[in-house]
């Protein structure tokens, strides 16, 4: 297998488990507007304990279950299309933060690169 080599952005945003859109879930909706743009990929990743501007402490203990953990949705693709979903995270993001970040990629296979 070949590997590929290429320059992306990776975004991050880091929002809250409760924190919804509409009747649905933010991180869905923010997963349905990567992909309805053609991004290459997006992952939500689950937070077991973590804290933000409000220094209040959400944890996945058993004894301090919290409705409300953090939430990390990473997406990886070129500038021109990180571009396109940031007016929509204007939009939505009400409390979180969001970082962009240039990225080395490196991938294995026979698929072509990221844009």
């Amino acid at each position: 297998m070949p590997k590929i080599t290429s320059n992306a952005k990776r975004l991050r945003i880091y929002i809250g488990e409760g924190d919804h859109l509409k009747n649905r879930s933010l991180y869905s909706a923010i997963v349905e507007k990567a992909k309805e743009l053609d991004m290459a990929g997006a992952t939500v990743f689950r937070g077991i304990m973590g804290y933000g501007a409000n220094s209040r402490i959400h944890t996945a203990n058993i004894v301090d279950l919290s409705s409300d953990l953090p939430i990390l949705i990473e997406i990886i693709d070129s500038e021109e299309y990180i571009a396109k979903i940031l007016p929509f995270l204007d939009e939505v993001v009400k409390e979180g933060l969001v970082t962009i970040d240039d990225i080395e990629v490196i991938k294995y296979g026979h698929k072509p690169p990221i844009r």
